[in-house]
C-alpha cells in the first residue's frame, strides 16, 4: 500500500514542520512500514544545525522512524481513533550523518503489539548506507 503526504496526514496527527514523512512506500497494517523523506536545504534544523555543515539532528532521524512506526500502528482498523506516544527508545546507534539532498528510507517493523503498548525495530538508511538502528516502545492511548 503507497500512500501519499495527504494520505499520511488523514491517518497520523503530525502536520508541518514537524510531520517528517514525505511518502509510504509500502505498509502491511500493524506490521511494518516502509516510508520516504528527501531532506531540503531550507528545513528548518538546518539553518542552527550546523551552520556551514549542515545535518539532520539524530533526534529527529528517530522521530522520523517514529512517525513511520505510527502509520503502521495506527493502520490497522482497531487503532482509529488513538494516539501513539513513545514509551522508551532502545539500542538506538548511529552511523552516518543525514544531510539536505539525502533520502530517508525510513523502515519499521512492529515485533510486539499488545492491546495497548508494543515494541518495533526501526532502521535508517540513505542510498543503502545505514544512518540508525535501534528499538522503539509505543503505547496506545485515546485521543483526547
Amino acid at each position: 500500500m503507497h500512500l501519499d503526504r495527504e494520505q499520511i496526514e488523514a491517518l497520523i496527527p503530525h502536520r508541518a514542520p514537524f510531520l517528517l514523512l514525505d511518502e509510504v512506500v509500502e505498509l502491511e497494517p500493524g506490521v511494518r512500514c516502509h516510508a520516504r523523506r528527501t531532506l531540503r536545504a531550507d528545513e528548518f534544523w538546518f539553518a542552527g544545525h550546523f551552520p556551514g555543515n549542515p545535518i539532520m539532528p539524530g533526534v529527529l532521524v528517530v522521530e522520523a522512524l517514529a512517525q513511520a512506526g505510527v502509520v503502521t500502528a495506527l493502520s490497522q482498523e482497531e487503532a482509529q481513533g488513538k494516539l501513539v506516544l513513545f514509551a522508551g527508545i532502545d539500542k538506538v546507534r548511529f552511523k552516518r550523518v543525514v544531510r539536505p539532498g539525502d533520502t530517508l528510507d525510513l523502515r519499521v517493523e512492529i515485533i510486539v503489539a499488545r492491546s495497548s503498548v508494543g515494541k518495533a525495530k526501526m532502521v535508517a538508511t540513505v542510498q543503502d548506507e545505514l544512518v540508525c538502528r535501534g528499538e522503539v516502545m509505543f503505547a496506545l492511548v485515546d485521543a483526547p
